[in-house]
């Protein structure tokens, strides 16, 4: 998800100038289903390269959409891909007013994992190298696993406790926690369904379908010795939320757990699980990013909401 503020005013133009054109709508329509080069979006929308150029560098400008390089039969050429599934746009300043509302947010690198369940294939990265043997699950005991940036199973799960540091008294309005994930196939596959389980404190928030494991191009932030592997490279950015009234995902009504029915009160921790049901349709596996792999900066961050 793309968070634009009032706060930062030019990132925030950028996009609406990249969001104000009928034409430059339309190439994230397309990109929706594929990736294209310029020269496919040109054909697609009929219109001359130059332009499809000129437009694809606003919307790259504006980070709504990634480009690639890659060998062509003459030269090169400019492969796109749509870089978020969703836009927030915040237009208040919260410092403007006083509100009883607060947050406590913090990250979890996904390496700190205090409980898990894996099978082959699965393995763990950091920005150097391989850090355990692959595809042998025992090796996921090993202390090396609190440097992992990326990690991924067939099957299982794994799961965190975050500390909950907010005043006695507080009533929590809304729990969130997200993180950047995606299927674990064989190298990789964009058709690849998985259907991934996240818990808190042991109640179950819902399932979301991944559609697939994609690797098509290195992922921003992955090191240069794993950009040339035939492996997973990004995931997507998703947000798991409960708030008083149901739970989401991405704002998306997912189910109708609500905070009450995760008795923070009786616990001074919130325990996070995400993985794959043993009674799952699509068993496709899960891979992990920690802020140094993929596409997106961040662990696992959860923020809560009080008052």
């Amino acid at each position: 998800m793309l968070e634009l503020s009032i706060k930062k005013p030019e990132d925030l133009q950028k996009v609406s100038r990249a969001l104000s054109s009928k034409i430059r709508l339309e190439i994230i329509n397309l990109l929706n289903t594929r990736n294209a080069n310029v020269h496919q979006l040109a054909d697609s929308l009929q219109i001359p390269v130059s332009t499809a150029a000129s437009h694809v560098k606003v919307l790259e400008e504006a980070g709504l959409i990634l480009t690639e390089l890659r060998p062509a039969s003459r030269g090169a050429m400019k492969v796109c891909t749509r870089n978020f599934d969703d836009i927030r746009i915040q237009l208040n300043d919260p410092k403007d007013h006083k509100s009883n509302y607060k947050s406590f947010e913090m990250e979890i690198p996904i390496g700190h994992y205090v409980d898990f369940s894996v099978v082959p294939t699965c393995g763990m990265a950091n920005h150097e190298k391989i850090l355990v043997p692959e595809d042998q699950p025992v090796h996921f005991f090993s202390p090396h696993r609190t440097n992992a940036q990326i990690i991924w199973t067939r099957k299982g799960y794994f799961e965190y406790k975050f500390p909950l540091v907010i005043p006695e008294e507080s009533k929590v309005d809304s729990v969130q926690i997200s993180m950047e994930l995606c299927s674990e196939a064989p190298s990789y596959d964009h058709n690849w369904p998985s259907d991934i389980t996240v818990w808190f404190n042991d109640v179950e928030i819902g399932t979301w379908r991944s559609p697939g494991d994609f690797g098509d191009r290195p992922g921003m932030l992955n090191p240069e010795y794993w950009k040339k592997t035939n492996r997973t490279q990004y995931g997507t950015l998703k947000t798991w939320k409960v708030t008083n009234d149901s739970s989401m995902i991405d704002d998306f009504h997912l189910s109708n757990v609500t905070v009450d029915n995760l008795n923070l009160s009786k616990h001074d921790f919130l325990s996070f699980r995400i993985g794959i049901k043993d009674d799952a349709i699509h068993k496709g596996g899960i891979n992990l990013f920690g802020r140094e792999f993929g596409n997106y900066p961040q662990d696992i961050k959860l923020k809560v909401n009080f008052s």
